[in-house]
């Protein structure tokens, strides 16, 4: 593991080094599609940065809820849960979003019930390494639907229940935003694990 070094003192960035890099810079990993390389790339690093963000719950943690959930940025769901929604939600909810989207005029997209299929699926139960193998896969699929998408493509038209309508590229997008929720939901359950293990101390 690389070590920080620390003696160096801070200074702000120039406005040359402060600038946005143009959407240009980031490889796409499937310059073929229509879908822009930002989102794709997002899409592509999203398996590893969730195991990673899970290794950083003690196994003691992986169960652990808060007395509150008021102010979590994603779902209301433990860390173990967390992986088991995101899972799901990619099999049974975008990639069939996807499918009917680019296969049917105008579908109606249902939402999923979080909370029953936590019950019904016993996500506390669940074994980590298996939920992330499986949404690992699982994502190289969603990937692969999406390697040769077309312009023509991303300007399908689909409802979504709760979103409303949208288009092919909306959906994609709502995708990427999903994925960034539940790093934010994880970050924000072991910030109060953290402070709960600090008050006891």
């Amino acid at each position: 593991m690389p070590t920080i070094d620390n003696s160096r003192s801070w200074s702000a960035p120039s406005a040359s080094s402060a600038s946005i890099a143009p959407t240009s810079s980031v490889a796409s990993p499937f310059p073929a599609s229509a879908v822009d390389a930002v989102t794709l790339a997002a899409l592509a690093a999203f398996p590893a940065q969730l195991a990673a963000h899970f290794a950083l719950f003690p196994a003691e943690a992986r169960h652990w809820a808060p007395p509150s959930w008021d102010g979590v940025p994603s779902e209301p769901l433990t860390a173990i849960e967390q992986l088991c929604h995101v899972r799901d939600i990619e099999i049974d909810g975008y990639q069939q979003r996807i499918r009917r989207t680019l296969g049917e005029d105008d579908p109606l997209l249902p939402s999923l019930d979080t909370d029953a299929l936590a019950r019904e699926r016993r996500y506390g139960e669940d074994d980590p390494a298996a939920a992330l193998a499986a949404f690992a896969a699982a994502r190289r699929e969603t990937l692969a639907m999406l390697a040769e998408i077309t312009p023509e493509q991303l300007r399908r038209r689909a409802r979504f229940e709760g979103y409303g309508p949208l288009t092919f590229k909306s959906l994609i997008h709502y995708l990427c935003s999903h994925d960034q929720q539940h790093l934010a939901g994880l970050q924000w359950v072991l910030g109060q694990y953290d402070a709960a293990q600090g008050a006891v101390r």
